[in-house]
């Protein structure tokens, strides 16, 4: 099976590369940084691969949205997700995107060649400690709540928010307020934090 892998950490990409290339029925024919790396490899030849095996944190364009862009423009393209981060708010984003595959970096090589052996076979393959925490972890955010921690986590002021989310400051305002009352959060940074830490954002 031919895959691509997605992964903005060059050493860590490359041993994933290596590894992967040692089993006899698998090639790593193309690698990318991020996920607009990743798009536009698709874009060029979207039949160069049968599986894309992304990171899920990224520069530019993350796992998620990269996951989000192969359902709407390369339907039938299964995506494993690997994370570092055993967070069931990684899970569930991941499975709501789509993905076919989710697994910690941490597993060993041959779980995660077994892992895309049955996704390749029409399978969902979920890391068993992931699956059993996510169970009764429900994200209270909205997806524009999220979306302006998110831009708050990174150091954007009100007004700036309002420019990315084509919103006006003082709906921006409201949606942060939500965030951080639903997180029972001290303040925006607060609550971009403990969202963070559930895999929310």
């Amino acid at each position: 099976m031919r895959l691509l892998l997605v992964e903005d950490q060059a050493m860590v990409r490359g041993a994933l590369e290596a590894l992967l290339n040692l089993e006899d029925d698998i090639d790593v024919v193309a690698t990318a940084n991020n996920g607009v790396q990743a798009t536009a490899f698709l874009a060029a030849k979207p039949d160069a691969v049968d599986i894309v095996v992304t990171d899920i944190q990224m520069p530019e364009l993350d796992g998620i949205g990269l996951c989000q862009h192969i359902r709407q423009h390369h339907r039938g393209l299964p995506v494993v997700m690997l994370t570092t981060f055993a967070r069931a708010g990684y899970l569930k984003r991941a499975l709501d995107a789509g993905a076919e595959g989710f697994l910690l970096k941490d597993a060993p090589a041959e779980r995660l060649a077994m892992a895309l052996r049955d996704v390749n076979a029409g399978r969902k393959v979920i890391d068993s400690e992931l699956a059993l925490s996510a169970m009764g972890s429900q994200d209270p955010l909205t997806d524009k709540e999220r979306q302006a921690l998110k831009l708050a986590q990174q150091g954007l002021n009100t007004a700036a928010i309002g420019q990315k989310m084509c919103l006006s400051q003082g709906t921006v305002r409201n949606y942060l307020s939500e965030a951080i009352s639903k997180l029972h959060a001290s303040n925006r940074i607060d609550a971009a934090r403990i969202a963070a830490e559930k895999g929310w954002i």
